[in-house]
C-alpha cells in the first residue's frame, strides 16, 4: 500500500522555510544593529572599544541555511523528478 507523501514533502517545505525566514531575520536584526540605521556606520563609531564584527559567526550560519535550502530542493526533486 502506498502511503500519500504530499503531507510531508509540505511539512518539510514550510519548515525550511520557516528556519529561512528566522535566519533572515536573524541577519537583518544583527547587522542593522552593529552598523546601525543611522549616519554612516553610526553602530561602529559610538562605542568603537565595544563594537564586535558580527560576520565571523553569520557566515557560517548563512552557509549552513544555504546547504539545508539545497539539500532540500536536491531531495524533493530526486523524489519527484
Amino acid at each position: 500500500m502506498r502511503r500519500s507523501v504530499a503531507p510531508v514533502r509540505i511539512a518539510r517545505t514550510i519548515l525550511v522555510l520557516a528556519f529561512l525566514f528566522v535566519v533572515v531575520w536573524l541577519n537583518a536584526v544583527t547587522l542593522i544593529g552593529a552598523y546601525g540605521s543611522g549616519a554612516p556606520h553610526y553602530g561602529r563609531t559610538t562605542n568603537m572599544d565595544k563594537w564586535t564584527d558580527p560576520l565571523p559567526w553569520l557566515l557560517p550560519l548563512d552557509l549552513v541555511m544555504i546547504a539545508a535550502v539545497l539539500a532540500s530542493i536536491y531531495r524533493n526533486s530526486r523524489r519527484h523528478g
